[in-house]
Order: C-alpha cells, then structure tokens, then sequence
C-alpha cells in the first residue's frame, strides 16, 4: 500500500465528482487494485461509507452534510444544521470514521466578518459534546471561498482559543496557503497538534502571469487557468512548490496519526477517466518518496 517515506502516513485519495468516481464498487476495486489504503468520501458516506469498510480500506474522512447553515444569522437554522450534523456522525462512527470536513462558509459573506465568526463558534461548540461523544473531530480547509473563515492563522488561532476541547481540528491543505501568499510549513510548525488531516494537493506559482497581469486586477486579454487563477494552479504532489518531505517531518515530530488524501484538482489530469487516474497514482508515488 501507498505509504509516505517520511512518517509512514497511509496515502489515499479524496472520491471525486467524475463519472467512474461515482461507481462506488468500481472505485473501491480500482483503489485495492492500484495499492490504494484508503479513500475520503463526500456527503453520503452514510449511505456508502461500509462499502469501503467492507472492501478493507480506511476512510481518512468524510464530508458534514450541512456548512452554511452552520454560520447563519438565524439561530434556528443553526441548531438545525448542527442536530442534522449530529445524525451525520452518529451514523458514519457506528462504522469508524472519526474526522469530519468542511469549510467555514458563511450563508450570507456579506456580513461582518466578526459577526460570522461568532455564529460560527456559537455552532461548533454546540457540535463539540457529540463530536467527544463518538470520539471524533472536526477537521476545517482554509479554502479562500466567498467570506470563508479559518483560512488564515489569525482566524484559525482565534477559533481554537475560543471553542471547548480539542475535537476541532484542522483538515491541512497546503495549496490553499500557497495562493494566499502564507508560508504553509510555518503554518504546519504552528499548528500542527490540531492538524488531524491532511490533503494532498499542490500549487503552481505561475511567476511570469504575476509580472504580466499582478495580482489586484482582472486580465483584459488572458484566460485564467481551470483550478487557478492568473497566477496561480492547484497541481498534484509534486507538480508545485511545496516542500512535503518537511512537513512530513513537522507532522512526525508532532506525532500525527493521519492520512494524505489526494484531493485531484489539476488541469493536466482532470477531464478523463485515464488522465484522473494517472493523476492519483502519480501523486501517490510522488507521496511515496517523501
């Protein structure tokens, strides 16, 4: 099975939105086939989560149903979310999962950020009994979405002060860090005891289309690269900047028990069934050296 040199973390993939990604049972046998431990699931894992169990794979982690609702301005939409989210991670522990993904997005980004914020916190700490419950955490990606919260450390360092326990987590995804201009090994160096996942996913720096169009205006004549920007790309390990053996080492030192999940967002490999799986594997050799 697909293990990083450096930690011995089991490297998987995040299912994605594909067509033969969909076909959970050709999926499962593709994954075993191609020396695959593991593999991440989406809203559904209620539903197909045992599939893998029952194949012997590990699911690192599976998505919340419910994330907006979770930062809206009206308290009854926030507790249901929160009661339906609880059903969620009932239903997937009874079978092993323990981390649980989402992004902090607001339901409405145009208000205050300090007021989306603490609707957010009111709606974690409500999780937090269930998620100690099932002994499970939360695990947050800092995608830069539309007035997404806990991208950055201030947001992330201020939500870990202010919610109860340790079950919320951190989901590391060091090509969301890069397109911000955040040094992500620091952000590893800092973080790293609540780090209970991580994302296997890289950025292209595309140096020449920053001196070309910098960074504060829309391009008048260029196109903007699929899963990027100007001046930036989401790639594979090992097609961008990050130094994954270091924070393979941070992530040692600091004892992580986790997996590396491919999340497949490049342009080189996305769009077919041959090149998405070339993708996979490539990453996870790539992983394997690390």
């Amino acid at each position: 099975m697909f293990m990083t040199r450096t930690g011995n973390f089991p490297v998987g993939f995040r299912r994605g939105w594909a067509p033969w990604q969909k076909d959970m049972a050709g999926l499962i046998a593709w994954a075993k086939q191609n020396h695959f431990s593991a593999i991440d699931l989406g809203r559904d894992a209620d539903a197909v989560g045992k599939q893998v169990i029952d194949a012997g794979l590990s699911i690192p982690a599976v998505d919340l149903p419910i994330w907006n609702d979770l930062l809206s301005a009206d308290e009854t939409k926030r507790q249901a979310g929160v009661a339906r989210n609880a059903e969620y991670i009932a239903a997937c522990s009874a079978f092993g999962v323990r981390n649980f993904f989402m992004v902090m997005l607001p339901e409405n980004p145009a208000l205050p950020r300090k007021e989306n914020f603490k609707y957010m916190i009111e709606s974690l700490n409500a999780m937090t009994s269930t998620l100690e419950q099932h002994q499970a955490r939360l695990v947050i990606e800092g995608w830069p979405g539309s007035g997404a919260l806990c991208c950055t450390p201030e947001t992330v360092r201020e939500a870990i002060k202010a919610c109860h326990g340790k079950s919320i987590g951190i989901n590391f995804d060091p090509s969301h860090f890069l397109r911000m201009n955040i040094d992500p090994i620091r952000f590893v160096e800092e973080f790293a005891e609540r780090i209970y996942h991580v994302h296997g996913k890289d950025t292209e720096l595309l140096i020449e289309n920053r001196y070309e169009y910098g960074t504060e205006q829309p391009p008048t004549f260029g196109t903007p690269r699929q899963f990027g920007s100007m001046t930036w790309r989401y790639t594979i390990p090992g097609h961008g900047v990050f130094r994954w053996g270091r924070a393979f080492e941070i992530l040692r030192s600091r004892s992580y028990q986790g997996a590396v999940s491919i999340e497949l967002e490049d342009a080189d490999f996305n769009g077919t069934t041959e090149g998405e799986q070339m993708g996979l594997l490539s990453a996870a050799h790539f992983l394997t050296s690390c």
